[in-house]
């Protein structure tokens, strides 16, 4: 009986874990990534990582604008997110160079009153960037933007 108990608690976290609702969009079939989310007050994070392990996209939804400048100096390729059209921009380190620097986007898109997506690429090639900017183009966030909006997050 006590056994029963301690299983049953240890399980516990994966089954309420089990049970949290998914937010993030759909990847497409043939891509190989999976996404890693976080909920939070305002917030849903959605974390793409490849079968390695790394992080090569990130969206999030907030409430609150991010107020991130993207200058138009920055400004790279043209593009679309769950609908609307973008610009990508370079990233501004203030001068600091890293490595994979140039196959890295960000962009912030107005998705309604009080409703944002940042959208980050950490691609490490140039082809792999171009791969997923396609990918960020077959993204759809409306039903995640409405579960926010509503959820008042």
């Amino acid at each position: 009986m006590k056994i029963a108990l301690v299983l049953s608690l240890l399980l516990l976290p994966a089954a309420a874990l089990a049970q949290q609702p998914f937010y993030c969009p759909n990847l497409p079939a043939n891509t190989e990534l999976q996404w890693e989310q976080r909920l939070g007050d305002g917030f849903i994070a959605c974390k793409a990582v490849d079968p390695d392990g790394r992080q090569v996209l990130n969206v999030m939804l907030t409430s609150r604008d991010p107020n991130i400048a993207l200058t138009r100096q920055l400004r790279a390729e043209e593009g679309r997110f769950s609908g609307r059209e973008l610009y990508w921009y370079r990233l501004d380190l203030g001068g600091r160079v890293l490595p994979d620097m140039e196959s890295r986007r960000i962009t912030v898109i107005k998705l309604g009153k009080d409703h944002y997506a940042q959208v980050w690429i950490n691609a490490g090639s140039a082809q792999e960037l171009g791969t997923l900017q396609a990918l960020t183009r077959q993204l759809d966030v409306n039903d995640a933007s409405a579960t926010l909006l509503s959820a008042g997050r």
